[in-house]
């Protein structure tokens, strides 16, 4: 089985369906929310998505840590501690896996967003480790 060296594709391309915020998160107006997925790592681990929202005021929970790039539009992001940063077309941010945020969207924002779950230290340790030993057997087999 042969795959692909990469994968790639116009995000305007990426078709989305409805993606509902809990009702229970929204704090203001009526934010209709869409996403649509366009690939995921080959240990399903990692997937790459394209969302988008309408107007409104709602909390947000990150069970991933999430790398997002704004591409049209622009939301203000409040942290629990109430730091707040708009981001607007071409920013980036990271949000880490366990973690909420309050998200006021003033018309429209569109976004890309990378998810990773969160891995726990013990796992973490124990990936690295085996990626050494892997790589020192491959190391062998060219000596």
């Amino acid at each position: 089985m042969t795959s692909s060296v990469f994968e790639s594709v116009s995000l305007n391309d990426v078709v989305l369906q409805p993606a509902p915020i809990e009702p229970t998160w929204i704090l203001e107006g009526n934010p209709v929310a869409r996403s649509g997925k366009w690939s995921q790592s080959l240990d399903s681990s990692t997937s790459t998505w394209v969302w988008d929202c309408t107007a409104g005021r709602f909390n947000w929970y990150f069970d991933s840590d999430e790398t997002i790039h704004i591409i049209e539009g622009e939301v203000v992001v409040r942290a629990a501690n109430g730091d707040a940063r708009t981001l607007r077309a071409g920013d980036a941010a990271l949000f880490a896996a366990g973690t909420w945020a309050e998200w006021y969207v003033p018309t429209y924002v569109r976004k890309h967003a990378i998810l990773r779950p969160h891995l726990p230290k013990t796992l973490w340790f124990t990936m690295r480790v085996m990626r050494k030993l892997k790589g020192s057997k491959s190391a062998k087999a060219f000596a």
